[in-house]
């Protein structure tokens, strides 16, 4: 029962940590809406990946390690940093300009990201966020007592692991209905300026932040 306790903590910071909103979520909010459900998933298999593999890197020690080097977060710090801006000149850009005509399917841009480049770009997102790094870290440390097994790291990475899909792909499914493209289609300027406001603030943010 214990264990079992431990492991609701475990999956509860889990859900919040990564359920709420932030870079990652708003992107694949904003490319479900714009490019529809397939879009919006290959962005969510992206963000899934540099997850599970921080998840990994966490419980073997090799972000533990990481961690230790304050070069390679600085590294990623300002990768990550520089990366959002970049979202956040992108998302500009489209607030700036004239609402396409409306269409029956969703709103398109004129050449829409292949389901490869999604990918990349949701992976890079995470990989380049040093925060995930530090999140995972606290979070096996939450969940792995002084002497792990094996069986207590995999049940915590499966569970996250089904966790994050269901979040991720949840957040392209949802986003993709009809009424979330018809909402897109009438405020696309709109949401576009918030996410770009969002990217930019969350990049200098993370550009000037000390760990």
């Amino acid at each position: 029962m214990e264990n079992l306790n431990h492991l609701l903590i475990v999956f509860t910071a889990y859900v919040i940590a990564a359920g709420s909103p932030g870079p990652s979520t708003l992107r694949i909010m904003g490319v479900a809406m714009n490019h529809g459900r397939r879009a919006g998933l290959a962005l969510a298999a992206g963000v899934i990946s540099g997850s599970l593999f921080w998840g990994l890197s966490a419980a073997t020690g090799v972000s533990a390690l990481l961690a230790r080097y304050a070069e390679a977060l600085i590294f990623l710090k300002i990768f990550g940093g520089i990366y959002l801006l970049y979202l956040a000149v992108r998302a500009a850009r489209s607030a700036l300009t004239s609402n396409p005509a409306t269409s029956s399917g969703p709103a398109r841009e004129e050449s829409p990201p292949s389901s490869v480049a999604l990918y990349r770009h949701g992976l890079i997102m995470h990989l380049a966020n040093p925060k995930a790094v530090l999140a995972w870290i606290a979070l096996v440390t939450l969940g792995l007592g002084a002497e792990p097994s094996w069986r207590d790291v995999a049940t915590i990475l499966a569970g996250c692991a089904v966790l994050s899909v269901m979040i991720f792909a949840g957040y392209a499914l949802v986003f993709s209905t009809a009424p979330m493209i018809r909402l897109y289609r009438k405020a696309r300027r709109g949401i576009e300026g918030v996410l770009a406001a969002f990217f930019g603030f969350a990049g200098l943010r993370l550009l000037m932040s000390r760990f």
